[in-house]
């Protein structure tokens, strides 16, 4: 099985715009959120809900992640999700792109290290905002210094 290299974004939404998404958008769905201290996306996980936003940790494997009822995919997930945040691999994120479309997401991100611009793209075109290879922890961050 090969593995499919990630591509670099075509476009992102410039600073301000990356600003205001993370000002409107407070309810986030991790995909691929791990129990794991060490790994980026319980640390971001972690901040996030250190900064008063509501995190859904959605990964299938688990029950309860940071405090929070775990879901097997963002289709089980029974209120509305204002920002999908995305780790996991090139290849698993189309189908997270459609299902976040489905929902109702107004954004999508794709955490550092990740793009998919035909998914982005079609997110896009079904107006959502789409953010990639960017951390939302470092984005957060440069915002209140």
């Amino acid at each position: 099985m090969s593995v499919q290299q990630c591509e670099m974004p075509e476009c992102n939404p410039p600073s301000e715009r990356i600003k205001a998404i993370l000002q409107k958008c407070k309810t986030v769905a991790i995909v691929g959120l791990s129990p794991k201290p060490e790994r980026d996306s319980h640390k971001v996980a972690k901040y996030l809900k250190e900064n008063r936003y509501r995190i859904v940790p959605v990964n299938p494997g688990q029950k309860e992640i940071l405090g929070e009822k775990c879901y097997p995919n963002l289709k089980a997930v029974p209120f509305p999700i204002d920002m999908v945040d995305i780790f996991r691999k090139p290849e698993s994120i189309p189908p997270v792109v459609d299902d976040a479309i489905e929902m109702g997401a107004k954004a999508v991100w794709m955490q550092l290290g990740l793009a998919h611009n035909q998914a982005a793209d079609k997110a896009r075109r079904e107006g959502l905002e789409v953010v990639m290879n960017k951390c939302m922890k470092i984005e957060l961050m440069n915002m209140t210094k």
